[in-house]
């Protein structure tokens, strides 16, 4: 009779060739790449956060669009630690390229490439990813199809290069080959001390679908240049607790 053990390490070694069978090969087999994200790790399989994939972010709004790029700006200061290169390219850029510096990431180590037409986006998307000497891409669409999704999945597997996806339009949403699906929004940030002015960026960061992985929300915060979980706290018990100072 097999032991529970046993039948663990048979169902887990069927979960790492379903895994690689769906693109999560540089996820799997690579080397880890620590973003500093805690507890949020568990929603990926295996606990990593994969690299060498294709990530969708839905950024619709001018600030969710902030939001998104000032989350994937971090991970890119990650991503790029090594000196890596970075191709930005968009119809409608929302970036601020000065505001990189904030989150560890130099503007002249983004290559931002603004072009007018979404199929040239597209293309030009699916020929960078094809340069292994890259270390991510990052792409704003209003549309991805599954075929156009799954081409791009094909690229980053040869290439182990991370493809981050913008999508603007929620309307025109479909399903992807993305290893996730993420929503980032801004929120308030807080100061030390009650003091006024602002404090480090603060987004409510969701996983709407990963695959074989579980889907969540966080609030993370940024600063000192790392990722930080923040406890969720009543709204009510907050204002009681500023009422009383």
């Amino acid at each position: 009779m097999k032991t529970v053990q046993h039948k663990q390490a048979v169902i887990t070694g069927l979960k790492e060739e379903i895994l690689k069978l769906q693109g999560f090969k540089s996820a799997v087999d690579g080397p880890a790449v620590d973003f500093g994200l805690g507890d949020m790790l568990s929603a990926f399989p295996g606990g990593r956060f994969p690299v060498g994939a294709v990530h969708e972010f839905i950024g619709t709004s001018l600030e969710d669009a902030a939001a998104t790029g000032g989350f994937i700006s971090a991970l890119l200061s990650v991503l790029m630690r090594n000196k890596g290169i970075c191709l930005y390219i968009s119809a409608q850029r929302k970036l601020f390229p000065p505001s990189l510096a904030r989150f560890g990431l130099s503007p002249d180590r983004v290559v931002f490439i603004d072009l007018s037409a979404e199929k040239d986006v597209l293309w030009a998307s699916e020929e960078a990813l094809k340069c292994d000497s890259l270390s991510a891409v990052v792409m704003e669409l209003d549309q991805l199809s599954f075929a156009q999704s799954r081409r791009l999945q094909l690229v980053v597997e040869k290439s182990k290069v991370s493809c981050f996806v913008i999508r603007r339009n929620a309307e025109k949403l479909s399903s992807t080959t993305a290893v996730a699906r993420w929503q980032v929004t801004a929120v308030e940030s807080e100061t030390g001390g009650g003091m006024p002015g602002l404090g480090f960026p603060r987004w409510k960061v969701e996983l709407l679908k990963v695959k074989n992985g579980l889907p969540g929300s966080w609030t993370l915060e940024y600063a000192g240049g790392q990722f930080g979980l923040v406890a969720e706290v009543d709204k009510d018990s907050k204002a009681a607790e500023r009422k009383a100072v």
